[in-house]
């Protein structure tokens, strides 16, 4: 599956038990010797009344992260296409918390990725001041960034063209920056307008991937914050583009983020465990 390119391999957790190692994702993310993809995810029953799923998410490298919005709009379909549930909404418990889903009626999903997280020891950031905007060196580089969490980790820098930006080169040494104790995602910002932006993300643990969910989440709400920005913001990734809404303010830092994008259902299979030895 993907979601504005972001790619995805799938798996049902809920009729059969999986349980995968570090390599065995590794083996199954790798694009030449498996099936290929930025990250792997299980769908599980949940672990309380609240939620109707639990969702599982695991980077190529192979190691399980927090959250993902992209894999979340991907999980919707998933769950309605293979029979799972016939409801449109649905909530989902996932390491970071819950998160609600709503399959709309052209295609596209729309979730809600709960509140941004500026609290520096939450993130978590090393950060002298928790400050909105922190200068950080990289490689011997001042690097204006934003730190926040959408559940996972965020660095956000505005850059004056997003094509030309160093995220090939200074994406992996944001990702694995001391000041990050649990890596990195890094996110470069092109400002269009005032509701639209081009973004590109170095992933932790994927490198850059044609979109990134919460990355374009984290890009909106920092913009917002630093008066770039106002809601609605059409994010526009290498992948596709994505709607981000947040109605936070100064006063009110835990309005929650609406993510609406498509996911897309590209092909299903049978895997062999047993060839992952």
């Amino acid at each position: 599956m993907h979601g504005a390119g972001n790619d995805f391999v799938v798996f049902d957790g809920v009729r059969q038990r999986v349980v995968l190692t570090p390599e065995q994702i590794r083996r199954i993310a790798d694009r030449h010797r498996g099936i290929g993809c930025d990250q792997l995810l299980i769908v599980e029953a949940p672990g309380s009344g609240e939620a109707d799923f639990k969702y599982r998410i695991f980077n190529a490298d192979g190691g399980e992260v927090e959250q993902c919005g992209n894999g979340a709009r991907c999980f919707v379909r998933f769950v309605r296409e293979q029979g799972l549930t016939e409801k449109n909404e649905i909530r989902v418990e996932t390491l970071s918390g819950l998160i609600a889903l709503k399959l709309e009626s052209d295609g596209g999903v729309t979730v809600n990725m709960g509140a941004p997280v500026f609290d520096p020891v939450r993130i978590p950031f090393l950060a002298a001041s928790g400050a909105l905007l922190e200068v950080i060196d990289v490689a011997g580089v001042s690097v204006s960034i934003t730190a926040l969490s959408m559940g996972n980790p965020h660095a956000v820098q505005v850059v004056p063209d997003v094509d030309a930006a160093p995220v090939a080169t200074q994406g992996p040494l944001l990702e694995r920056h001391a000041l990050f104790p649990r890596r990195v995602n890094a996110g470069y910002m092109q400002v269009i307008d005032r509701q639209h932006v081009r973004l590109r993300v170095w992933e932790r643990g994927a490198g850059e991937t044609l979109a990134c969910g919460t990355g374009a989440c984290a890009a909106v709400v920092a913009g917002v914050r630093r008066g770039l920005l106002a809601s609605p913001v059409r994010v526009s990734t290498r992948g596709g583009d994505l709607t981000i809404r947040w109605d936070g303010s100064e006063n009110d830092l835990n309005c929650a983020v609406w993510m609406t994008g498509p996911a897309v259902t590209v092909f299903e299979g049978e895997l062999d465990f047993a060839r992952l030895q």
